[in-house]
């Protein structure tokens, strides 16, 4: 049975964005479309500054273009956790990984995202360590 790779990028749950040499967007799949809320017509073609916070912008092209002109990531097995911008101007908090797509040459040519929305886990976590916090405060007083 062969597989269809692009079927599959369509159909799984997580984020799939591949962008070029350049940052401009290649591929975005439902799930991103679900995630940013930018359709797959709306996304393609773009930068990544599309989903990426102002503050961060910098930073995220002078790795970007570090890893482009090397070929090395140090991300490739570990999972990035950043903010992000949904369409409608909320933050986020991503968490995903990223691969080197290199069309059979030695240098990179595009870089693939799979990412997942974990701004509900990130909310939970920051409340509860404002709740522990304030025990602690209340403990040392007593």
């Amino acid at each position: 049975m062969a597989i269809d790779y692009a079927e599959l990028v369509h159909a799984i749950g997580d984020a799939v964005i591949v962008s070029d040499a350049d940052g401009a967007i290649t591929l975005w799949n439902a799930a991103a479309e679900r995630m940013f809320g930018y359709s797959a017509a709306e996304a393609v073609g773009q930068s990544l500054d599309l989903i990426t916070p102002e503050r961060l912008r910098k930073r995220h092209w002078d790795g970007y273009h570090q890893t482009m002109r090397t070929g090395v990531t140090r991300y490739g097995t570990d999972l990035l956790r950043v903010p992000a911008t949904h369409k409608d101007g909320r933050a986020m908090s991503i968490a995903f990984t990223v691969a080197l797509l290199t069309s059979g040459g030695p240098a990179p040519t595009a870089i693939v995202a799979v990412i997942r929305d974990e701004t509900q886990r990130w909310n939970e976590e920051r409340a509860l360590r404002k709740r522990l916090s304030e025990l602690e405060a209340q403990g040392a007083e007593g």
